[in-house]
Parts: structure tokens; C-alpha cells; sequence
């Protein structure tokens, strides 16, 4: 099982923000390091979906896409 979780340091101990369900008595390695600004955790997916629609492309692009990229004769 692993967890990945946010927590807030109040000088003494940490608060984290949703419960975990760890085993009593159990040892576990803990990596603490900052939250980021969240732009180093965006996706490949984040990306596409900003840029989707704002490229100009002709209308047959996703027919004659080998024309386009290759330059082979049109199909139509």
C-alpha cells in the first residue's frame, strides 16, 4: 500500500489532510518534501487538453493527415 498525502507541520506534529489506514504497531518509511505550485504535477493529458482546438489546420486534416505530414497525393 502507499499513500500519497498532504499534511500541515504545526511546530510539533503533522496534520494530515485525509485519514490513512496503517497497520497498529507497524514501521513505515516516510519522504517528506514540499508541496508544489501543482504546474510540476500537471500530466501529458494537462497539456493536450489546454492546447486541443487552438491549432488551425485545414478541415480535411484528419482524412488526408499523410498528405499533410508527408506529402503523398490527396485520397479524395
Amino acid at each position: 500500500m502507499k499513500y500519497i498525502v498532504s499534511a500541515v507541520f504545526d511546530g510539533q506534529e503533522l496534520h494530515f489532510d485525509a485519514p490513512l489506514e496503517l497497520e497498529l504497531n507497524a514501521r513505515y518509511r516516510i519522504t517528506i518534501e514540499p508541496e508544489s505550485d501543482g504546474a510540476a504535477e500537471e500530466t501529458a493529458w494537462d497539456v493536450l487538453e489546454r492546447y486541443a482546438g487552438t491549432v488551425d489546420a485545414p478541415a480535411d486534416w484528419s482524412r488526408e493527415h499523410d498528405h499533410y505530414l508527408y506529402g503523398t497525393p490527396k485520397r479524395s
